[in-house]
């Protein structure tokens, strides 16, 4: 029997043969060995089956698996997640690059403070050649003590790209979540979470290079109704109210976690600033869904799902 490895990484994908194969030769040139790599094919159309069972006959680390018809990004990557065996966990994208050395440096950080439940590096992006472009300043501290801090930082999600959503997780840290929801944002309030029950460790290198290229979802897709289709493809038939979810989930996450009174008192506070400053987006939701159906039919629906 194969001993179980103590990294895995999940990678979802839909149709990503453009950037694919430069994807996996740079996780699979990793200094660190000790991995699992588990594709999960969203039924894609063009060559991406191709490319992975080619990568998968010449490395045993690999496992391809194909579904036969796209379900969505949030049940895809999830689905990785459920099938990993690994200490730790991190998701891959079919276009961004890591660094030789990603794995390694974040395996030792998680090592070595053991009050972190995510490790990241600093961000250097990439365009559609994979040329450098602009560094990444985090604009955030995801670093302290308090949970209360670090959820009041991670709450703002129009502040920051979600980048440490690809860091290094504990994987039991996130067997305690919902893991990625199937709405807009839902990878913003999975970090969120996460940072209820640990710190960030941030790793002074860029390590990690996000590709912008003009087929990402987010240069095309800018209403979050459009988004909540994007990340699961059953939420077309639904009637939502994408923000009102994501302000919901938020709190569902505070609930969900012990902590001190104050700390408690933190997050709440810091969910009502939020909340406040997109009180006319949380109003159109309300508009777009009486629109959809009767009068306040919208809203109802919504509820009785929820």
């Amino acid at each position: 029997m194969r001993i179980m490895p103590r990294v895995s990484i999940g990678l979802p994908v839909y149709n990503g043969a453009n950037y694919l194969r430069e994807a996996l030769d740079a996780i699979l040139s990793q200094t660190y060995e000790d991995f699992e790599l588990i594709i999960s094919d969203n039924a894609s159309t063009d060559a991406t089956a191709e490319i992975c069972r080619e990568l998968a006959a010449c490395d045993s680390r690999i496992r391809y698996i194909r579904h036969e018809m796209n379900s969505g990004a949030a049940p895809n990557f999830n689905f990785v997640f459920h099938e990993a065996r690994g200490e730790f966990f991190k998701w891959a994208a079919h276009d961004d690059l890591i660094a030789p050395e990603f794995i390694e440096t974040c395996v030792a950080a998680l090592d070595a403070d053991t009050s972190a439940v995510l490790a990241f590096p600093m961000v250097h992006r990439i365009d559609e050649t994979g040329r450098m472009t602009e560094p990444y300043q985090h604009p955030l501290k995801f670093d302290s003590r308090s949970a209360g801090d670090r959820f009041s930082q991670l709450v703002q999600f129009h502040r920051f790209a979600c980048y440490e959503i690809f860091g290094l997780i504990r994987t039991g840290a996130l067997k305690e979540t919902a893991l990625i929801g199937s709405y807009s944002n839902g990878d913003g309030v999975l970090l969120a979470h996460l940072g209820l029950m640990g710190r960030f460790a941030l790793v002074p290198k860029p390590l990690f290079f996000p590709r912008r290229h003009p087929d990402q979802s987010q240069r095309y897709i800018r209403d979050k109704r459009q988004y909540d289709e994007w990340f699961d493809r059953t939420n077309a038939a639904k009637r939502r109210l994408p923000y009102w979810r994501m302000i919901r989930e938020y709190e569902k996450a505070v609930r969900a976690e012990r902590m001190g009174a104050f700390d408690k008192l933190s997050c709440y506070t810091a969910l009502a600033r939020q909340t406040a400053l997109i009180w006319r987006k949380l109003g159109g939701d309300v508009k777009r869904a009486a629109l959809d159906g009767p009068r306040g039919s919208g809203w109802r629906m919504w509820a009785a799902r929820n």
